[in-house]
């Protein structure tokens, strides 16, 4: 049986990269996207290949319009299709909203918001019944609980709305389209031994950070059998902070 297809943007570490392992466990050939780090999307690359799939990495700065087009584009032609797009490259740069420049909130937007709608559109043109599309959005985009995160989370609660279009327009092709909000995450951009790391915890239910693993088991449950009657839904991993 021909292996499933998989492009996973900013693949290279942190959730990205336990997305491509978890789902090339699950027995899809994995390509990532990476911007600096080649040496990690290369780590993660042979970890796809360990488990008896094929890996890709692609360098695609998430801002270059261009640069994911050929992504996608390169990821169906050598590896023969593709039916998993996961948009999952991001960035952060909180701080005071009087020292936030107009170049800032474009690109943020860019990175964010327009990123997945050019890879959704792009994803479109190779993907078939059954094919699935997961944004990563973030639980500050239904709850902001400190000051510094307007145009971060501005940015993700796009996600929303670009989400539940995408389900209808794509609905009829049987495609579902669907978006997960990671909360605090233990990777290098928030490690849960950080100094505000006990802070963020107590805005959880549960007293804890999530694991890249916890954000991966539930894409890999929309890009699996049991997803093919979801579609235009969030989902909060997050321990209960948004709860």
């Amino acid at each position: 049986m021909t292996r499933r297809v998989a492009l996973v943007t900013g693949g290279s570490r942190g959730i990205g990269a336990a997305i491509a392992r978890r789902l090339a466990g699950d027995g899809l050939d994995v390509a990532i996207t990476y911007v600096k780090a080649a040496d990690r999307a290369a780590e993660v690359v042979k970890e796809i290949e360990a488990a008896g799939g094929r890996g890709l990495s692609l360098r695609a700065e998430a801002a270059d319009a261009a640069a994911l087009v050929e992504a996608v584009e390169h990821t169906a032609g050598e590896l023969g299709r593709l039916d998993v797009l996961v948009s999952n490259a991001g960035i952060a740069s909180p701080g005071p909203l009087d020292g936030v420049t107009l170049e800032e909130v474009d690109h943020t937007l860019a990175v964010h918001a327009r990123a997945a709608f050019v890879l959704a559109q792009a994803a479109a043109r190779h993907l078939r019944e059954g094919g699935r599309i997961i944004n990563i959005g973030s639980n500050l985009a239904e709850h902001v609980p400190h000051p510094g995160w307007t145009v971060y989370a501005m940015s993700k609660s796009a996600l929303i709305g670009l989400t539940k279009g995408l389900a209808r327009d794509l609905g009829p092709r049987g495609i579902t389209v669907n978006l997960v909000h990671p909360g605090s995450t233990d990777t290098d951009m928030n490690p849960a031994d950080s100094p505000w790391a006990d802070a963020e915890r107590e805005l959880t239910a549960l007293g804890r950070y999530c694991s890249p693993e916890d954000i991966a088991a539930t894409v890999a449950h929309l890009a699996g059998e049991g997803g093919r009657n979801i579609t235009g839904a969030s989902f909060a991993v997050d321990a209960g902070v948004t709860a």
